[in-house]
């Protein structure tokens, strides 16, 4: 069966979403547990300024604290060439560039235009040329922008080719906002699998609208085989109202290894974490897998009076 890869944004796209501060020390013990989970890619944390994003002010000791695995790729977000020095400072596997295809959603988010990204995208891409750490290039609002509806398909696969040309040795499609339906899913990879078919291609979706895992099925089914994924549902987007978090970790991992698909991530390993970050961030997470278990948890079937 096809192997999917699970990539975890939960201490990233997670935690900066958070009302509480994750200590320091317990961020480095969740990531070395996901480590250990048979995660495939971890996105530990965003070298954005302290003043934008108060909870991940402590990037560089996370990064320098987490003990690595071979077999695992640390990469981080960054919005330009300072972060791209902390980074490589870090000495980060990858580094993750990220633009909206949505010019409304961009200047939102950014505060400037998407032409204006990229060129400080080059300006990064520059300077890490020779350094060895990757870049993936980021589209968000892929499949659609709360503030200017349905997105131009063509113009997705434009800003895909601009990041090629920057160096970007993969792409990751972003419903941002939960937009996205199953079929525009399956159409858009294809398109994007029919121009580049060694392209490795990430899906982002975010489960605003109960779409999440439905998306994922179909994005399977157009060839793609690379999913981020946050640790009991945290995340979602400061700029979109009503959004709410990404795709669950444990429930998609749940899904795809009882559907027989080849998962390296370990399914227990990750429910145990899941309730253990309830306690870290201090409420409930939206997983429902921890709530109702496995599908194999049987209960003990009922006396009946004969």
């Amino acid at each position: 069966m096809t192997r999917i890869y699970i990539q975890e944004v939960a201490t990233r796209d997670g935690f900066q979403m958070e009302d509480r501060f994750v200590p320091t020390d317990d961020k480095i013990a969740l990531l070395d547990q996901l480590s250990d989970s048979g995660i495939d890619k971890i996105e530990v944390t965003s070298f954005v300024s302290p003043k934008a994003i108060p909870n991940l002010r402590d990037a560089e000791e996370v990064m320098n604290g987490i003990k690595r695995k071979e077999d695992v790729i640390y990469t981080t977000l960054i919005p330009n060439v300072r972060g791209a020095e902390r980074a490589a400072a870090c000495q980060a596997d990858e580094v993750n560039l990220v633009a909206s295809v949505s010019e409304t959603h961009n200047r939102k988010n950014v505060r400037r235009t998407v032409d204006r990204s990229f060129a400080s995208f080059k300006e990064i891409a520059d300077y890490l040329s020779g350094t060895g750490i990757a870049i993936n290039g980021t589209l968000a609002t892929t499949f659609g922008c709360p503030f200017e509806g349905a997105i131009d398909e063509n113009r997705v696969l434009e800003l895909a080719e601009a990041y090629l040309e920057l160096g970007a040795v993969g792409i990751t499609l972003a419903d941002t906002t939960g937009m996205a339906t199953p079929n525009q899913v399956h159409g858009l990879c294809e398109k994007v699998r029919d121009r580049w078919p060694d392209l490795p291609v990430t899906l982002h979706f975010h489960n605003t609208r109960g779409m999440g895992l439905a998306n994922v099925i179909e994005g399977i089914r157009a060839g793609v085989s690379r999913y981020d994924a946050s640790l009991g549902g945290l995340g979602g987007c400061p700029f979109a109202p009503g959004a709410t978090g990404n795709i669950c970790t444990e429930d998609l991992v749940h899904m795809l290894a009882f559907m027989g698909y080849d998962v390296n991530a370990d399914l227990d390993k990750l429910i145990n974490l899941s309730k253990h970050l309830e306690t870290l961030v201090g409420h409930e997470v939206p997983g429902q897998v921890i709530k109702a278990g496995k599908i194999s948890d049987l209960h003990e079937q009922p006396a009946f009076s004969k």
